[in-house]
């Protein structure tokens, strides 16, 4: 069992940075690839970035490729989500979220076996 409790969300201008931050109970950590999704009003989740056990491989969408950088640190049993030059259009709920099996889709949102409470990022013009 993980729980995972996300936080560093907020209000900021377009163009501004945030950096989410989502910690995870339990000492199997670092045996889960972990992953970020959003969903904003009206729309279905979607996936935001993925990280693997060790750190090595990172993958993301391609509306925050460039911009948003996925990290960990297994000693603090943690994932970050580092957004830089935020648009309106990243305003959502933000979720992590872990994956067993590095087996699966990390993409999919269903492959995802344990959720945080979601954590709300606002993006004004």
């Amino acid at each position: 069992q993980v729980q995972l409790v996300e936080s560093g969300g907020g209000l900021v201008q377009a163009g501004g940075s945030l950096r989410l931050s989502c910690a995870a109970s339990g000492r199997t950590f670092v045996n889960y690839f972990m992953g970020w999704f959003r969903q904003a009003p009206g729309k279905e989740l979607g996936f935001v970035a993925a990280i693997s056990t060790t750190g090595v491989h990172t993958y993301y969408a391609d509306s925050v490729k460039g911009r948003f950088t996925i990290s960990r640190d297994n000693a603090r049993n943690t994932v970050y989500l580092q957004m830089n030059s935020l648009k309106p259009e990243d305003t959502a709920v933000y979720y992590c979220a872990a994956n067993s099996d590095s087996s699966r889709s990390y993409a999919d949102h269903n492959e995802y076996d344990y959720w945080g409470q979601g954590t709300q990022v606002t993006v004004s013009s």
